[in-house]
């Protein structure tokens, strides 16, 4: 089993912020899914905000298994085009990990439904992440609390829906805390929402974010077939029915005519 995997990064910090470029000279997109390749199980690769379809054409998605997103400064430039090509994916199956700022990318929020707004600080401060799932795929290896010196402070209230399941849940030494590890489904698609990963700090370096990230993938690839079925709104014939049935009333549409969409 390989889960193809594709890294998506803005890939703008890397190229105006000379700090962001000294942390990441290849990009943050580069370093994940360096990351992610030492995992024998994973073929990662990468594609840019830059690239023609933002390096996700219809080909490339479909053979995608599972899509990690990080987008900050240009959530906007992301065509809406693209948004919905990655929603469908989702339905149908794809995994979706969003990183950190992610959390305002477009896909996300048209997959979530709601604002997916929450608290911020760039402090530089401390950071306890504690496992609060262990049993949970995406918690194995991970230590019961592990710190990030230096974060960006998210906080409560995070406008998202209730989430499936809470893996992970961070700390900040200014007090605030917030839901940082949470899971979802959409369609046939997993989807992982994983907090870290400001790009001044070296976050996505560290080994334990790194095996979060891992974990993502694998527990958001889906081994079934791809579920094109799950667009489908079919008009099914009287004599179709399963059991025998008489039609007793007037209706709009003929046997077999589409229906409003």
């Amino acid at each position: 089993m390989t889960i193809r995997t594709v890294v998506w990064g803005e890939n703008i910090h890397e190229r105006e912020n000379a700090i962001v470029r000294e942390i990441y000279p290849d990009g943050m997109h580069a370093t994940i899914a360096a990351a992610l390749n030492e995992d024998s199980e994973i073929e990662a690769t990468t594609a840019t905000l830059q690239e023609p379809e933002h390096g996700l054409s219809v080909e490339r998605l479909a053979e995608t298994d599972v899509l990690v997103w990080w987008g900050h400064k240009a959530h906007g430039e992301v065509s809406d085009e693209i948004v919905e090509r990655v929603a469908k994916r989702v339905w149908e199956g794809m995994g979706l990990l969003v990183l950190h700022s992610g959390h305002f990318a477009k896909p996300f929020k048209r997959l979530m439904g709601t604002p997916c707004a929450l608290k911020w600080r760039e402090a530089g401060e401390r950071e306890r992440i504690w496992t609060v799932n262990p049993g949970h795929p995406i918690a194995a290896g991970i230590p019961e609390s592990f710190v990030l010196e230096n974060e960006e402070m998210y906080g409560e209230f995070f406008s998202v829906p209730e989430p499936l399941e809470t893996v992970f849940i961070s700390w900040f030494a200014g007090g605030e805390i917030f839901r940082s590890g949470l899971t979802w489904r959409r369609g046939a698609g997993n989807i992982f929402y994983f907090r870290p990963g400001h790009e001044t700090y070296p976050t996505y370096h560290d080994a334990t974010v790194q095996q979060v990230i891992r974990n993502g993938v694998k527990w958001a690839y889906n081994p079934m077939p791809r579920y094109s079925a799950v667009h489908d709104a079919p008009n099914v014939p009287v004599e179709q029915a399963l059991e025998p049935i008489t039609e007793r009333g007037p209706r709009l549409h003929q046997a077999g005519e589409e229906g409003y969409k």
